[in-house]
């Protein structure tokens, strides 16, 4: 189908569903090389929270036929406890770009 045909939309997710579960390796393999100074800030950033979840999640390549670089833009949120208080936070617009044949996310974007 097309959407699995949308890698980079799917590395976006993946990246995404890895931060919030607090997958470290994947984290770190889902990163893009210019991202890597903030690899530490990326793996704690759901640290001090629990039952950290995604909801509703939908990402889509604005060109999912490039073969170097896209923006992915994502429906849904991550719902977060900080302490006894749920706070989420809207999915956004991430850079996506390919590094040696596989999508990496890149940061977010407009």
């Amino acid at each position: 189908s097309g959407a699995q045909a949308d890698a980079p939309a799917r590395a976006v997710e993946k990246y995404l569903s890895a931060k919030v579960a607090g997958k470290s390796d994947d984290i770190r393999a889902g990163l893009c090389a210019e991202m890597e100074s903030v690899l530490e800030r990326e793996l704690r950033t759901f640290e001090s929270v629990s039952n950290a979840t995604i909801e509703n999640m939908s990402c889509t390549s604005d060109d999912a036929a490039t073969v170097d670089e896209t923006v992915v833009r994502c429906t849904g949120e991550i719902a977060a406890l900080y302490g006894t208080e749920e706070t989420t936070f809207p999915l956004a617009a991430y850079r996506a770009v390919n590094e040696d044949g596989e999508w990496k996310w890149c940061g977010e974007t407009q």
